[in-house]
């Protein structure tokens, strides 16, 4: 599906393809089954009024089982069409569920990456799961009911005004009334109440799921409770907004159930009035019971329509939040794709501000690094490091400036193409709940056993594999089998080394790792990157020395760049960075051989 602008239920017609056909016909048969429903009052009325001429001889009322059977078939008739229309609405919706979830996994799979950086799991498992839910329980449930709640009204409104306008016209009073409380309570400064809803709901499931990704984390230092702090402001948001909105509608709820149930408060006491003047006082007794046994079905009526609306403007805005997840741009694709010469990376005065924020994170980069070389990005945090690694495999596209790999604009490179050219080692290595040979071919779906078991052992992950009895067919994530951060890593390296691509870019490969899997790691990348072009962002400056090329990334610009002798030298920002770092390993060396001595 290409671009959507239309936020409205009838997208969900659209998306149904050719089941729009059965939700069409699920609101005709609903239709016909609110007509049918009525009828047997009407039958009632008519066992009433041959008692009444019947009395007291009630053998003479012949017509009374007739139409007692009559109401009976025509209340099976209405529950056979609802029956038929539900089916057919439920067989729509189910389409229409996958429909949607068939669309935006489409959609995300084309969305960059730095997408993702933005939007967590949990929301995007909200706005995808859940608000196809929402509309799955609209359409199999509440459109039949919407046609139904179209007709019914109307019926009603025609059987209030035959038997006798003027008690018709009494009844109507409380239906009147009723509309103008349903109104403030779903109308008017209320309108945006849904809207404010699902986001709440959004946050708190967002915070949720983060919250129990995170507890094996919280368990190992402690801090339950400090954790628990933004899916608690979460839960207390969503319970401040719906206390809020209860006490809102609290008196224009208890007003709606007042008059809407109050009928016969008004209607019996201008019965009685009317009755002492009316010529046939017989009929127009037998008129009065019929509205008193009528005028619950209309409160019936206008307590399905407030279900509905809720249930109309819930679904609107889940699919006004599906329509905007599938209205996100994807990667524009060149029409004239080209190769790049050669694997070397160039950075041309770019600059770049992310989606949403008003600060620049790059003003007017600009580094080059040669085929084959190795140049190192290091700074104070949130400097731009990551998102100048970003840039090049195009997780986001500049605004201004050019990404350029082997010469040419990352733009004019297919995606397919870049990622090709492209490893990567992140700070939070992701492991499948897979096995560890799954895990690393995942890099390259068609390595066999052997390559894998290379890849193994240039990564120096051998240990790792020989610690489980099932080896590289350990599933990971099962059985109390878990790996820590620092090994993590290491089968995160055996992944880009299987790969084996011309580019590599690690950013803070070895944060998590403790010194014996930092030695592996550093000693892993001697392998993954010999011959490489690569970017390497580090706060561990022990792990730059070597590099061709270090560049001091701060504010968004880069400050320095050089070799480390020659920044040393220059007494700078990384001089002082260097200074800094000598004297927390030797602090940390000091502590440690306190703490043995």
């Amino acid at each position: 599906m290409t671009k959507n602008d239309n936020k409205g239920i009838s997208w969900l017609l659209d998306i149904a393809g050719n089941y729009c056909i059965l939700i069409i016909l699920a609101c005709i048969l609903s239709g016909i089954s609110a007509i049918l429903s009525l009828i047997p009052y009407i039958c009632i009325w008519f066992v009433v009024r041959d008692i009444f001429h019947a009395w007291p001889d009630l053998s003479t009322a012949t017509g009374v089982t007739w139409y007692g059977w009559l109401a009976v078939g025509f209340a099976v008739l209405s529950i056979l069409f609802y029956f038929g229309a539900l089916i057919c609405s439920h067989l729509a919706a189910f389409r229409v569920e996958k429909n949607i979830r068939k669309e935006a996994m489409h959609k995300i799979v084309t969305l960059p990456l730095g997408f993702f950086d933005q939007n967590t799991s949990g929301r995007m498992r909200k706005i995808i799961d859940d608000n196809a839910a929402v509309t799955h329980t609209f359409m199999a449930h509440l459109l039949p009911d919407l046609a139904g709640a179209v007709v019914m009204p109307v019926a009603t409104l025609i059987l209030l005004f035959v038997f006798d306008w003027r008690l018709g016209l009494v009844s109507l009073i409380p239906l009147a009334l009723s509309v103008y409380y349903l109104k403030q309570m779903i109308g008017g400064d209320q309108a945006g109440s849904i809207q404010k809803y699902m986001d709440a709901l959004e946050e708190m499931n967002t915070e949720a799921v983060e919250y129990v990704r995170g507890i094996p984390v919280v368990k190992v230092f402690q801090q339950t409770v400090y954790s628990f702090k933004d899916f608690h402001q979460s839960i207390q948001k969503y319970r401040d907004w719906a206390l809020d909105y209860a006490l809102r509608c609290r008196l224009p709820m208890t007003n709606y159930k007042v008059v809407l149930n109050g009928t016969f408060f008004l209607l019996i006491p201008v019965g009685l009035l009317l009755i002492a003047h009316a010529p046939d006082y017989k009929g127009f007794l037998l008129n009065l019971i019929f509205y008193i046994l009528f005028t619950p079905v209309c409160a019936v009526m206008m307590s399905k329509i407030m279900r509905l609306g809720e249930g109309y403007f819930v679904a609107t805005e889940a699919v006004s939040r599906v329509t905007e997840l599938l209205n996100e741009e994807p990667l524009p694709q060149p029409a004239h794709p080209e190769e790049p010469e050669d694997r070397s990376i160039a950075i041309k005065n770019v600059s770049f501000t992310y989606p949403g924020s008003g600060e620049k994170a790059l003003n007017t980069v600009s580094l080059v690094i040669p085929e084959g070389k190795t140049c190192a990005l290091v700074g104070p945090s949130d400097g731009g490091k990551t998102t100048i690694a970003s840039l090049i495999p195009r997780f986001w596209d500049v605004q201004e400036g050019a990404v350029e790999v082997g010469g040419v604009d990352v733009r004019h490179i297919t995606s397919d193409h870049l990622m090709e050219q492209i490893a990567f080692v992140f700070q939070n290595a992701h492991l499948f709940k897979a096995s560890i040979l799954e895990n690393i071919r995942f890099a390259r779906p068609g390595a066999n056993r052997e390559e894998v078991m290379k890849a193994v052992e240039l990564a120096r992950c051998t240990d790792i594999i020989e610690k489980f009895s099932q080896g590289l067919d350990t599933i990971i994530g099962t059985d109390g089998v878990y790996l820590s951060g620092g090994e993590q890593q290491r089968i995160a390296l055996a992944r880009a080394i299987l790969k084996d691509a011309p580019i590599i870019i690690l950013d803070e490969a070895t944060a998590f790792a403790d010194p014996e899997n930092e030695y592996q790691i550093q000693r892993a990348f001697e392998k993954l990157t010999a011959n490489k072009t690569v970017l390497m962002i580090a706060h561990r400056l022990s792990s730059v020395r070597n590099a061709d090329c270090i560049m001091v990334i701060r504010d968004g610009e880069v400050k320095e760049q050089g070799t480390h002798t020659r920044l040393l030298a220059e007494n700078g920002l990384y001089a002082e960075m260097w200074q800094e770092y000598q004297r927390s390993v030797q602090w940390k060396v000091g502590n440690e051989e306190g703490h043995h001595a």
